[in-house]
């Protein structure tokens, strides 16, 4: 019987041993499934984590570029729209303290050149400095005309100058003009 009793352990130990092995092979199985899986997820993820970055990078890009768009946009007048140009004249003015007025706009059709005669009055360093701002302005200028004339305006009483005023036209070309 004791004979017995150690063949039934032995079985049963066997029984045992069999199960546990077959378990272990069935779990490292898995493991390496779940491990494959894992991996291509991960690699899934860093792809979509750079494409992500890259549609970011271009929008970010497609900003940039917009505003450099519409900077550049800002130096060139069209024939269809000329107020932001004659806005940016009167503003230049005003910076510069002195009253200016838009005389004339003359847009020849075949030279893509629009004329504009800007009269401005103010003292001389005033109007010098919207001269220089005109100058600077975004827009490509050639001033086909400047004429600057001193008036003095005399004290009746006195005989003496009361005030000195300067008078400008200018004749300006707006080269940056697309029809």
């Amino acid at each position: 019987m004791q004979n017995n009793s150690k063949k039934i352990q032995l079985l049963l130990s066997t029984i045992f041993f069999i199960f546990f092995v077959l378990a272990f092979l069935f779990l490292y199985r898995e493991i390496n499934i779940n491990n494959q899986q894992a991996e291509q997820s991960i690699v899934l993820l860093e792809n979509e984590t750079k494409e992500h970055e890259e549609i970011e990078f271009l929008n970010r890009s497609i900003g940039v570029i917009t505003e450099g768009k519409t900077l550049l946009e800002t130096h060139f007048a069209k024939s269809s729209d000329i107020v932001p140009f004659l806005d940016t004249v009167e503003a230049l003015a005003v910076k510069a303290g002195v009253k200016a007025e838009v005389a004339s706009v003359d847009a020849l059709k075949d030279s893509g050149v629009l004329t504009v005669q800007v009269n401005a009055s103010g003292n001389f360093e005033r109007l010098y400095k919207f001269l220089t701002l005109l100058e600077n302005s975004p827009y490509e200028l050639e001033f086909a005309s400047i004429n600057m004339q001193r008036e003095a305006e005399l004290d009746v009483i006195t005989k003496k100058v009361k005030e000195l005023k300067w008078q400008a036209v200018f004749k300006i070309r707006l080269l940056s003009f697309i029809q």
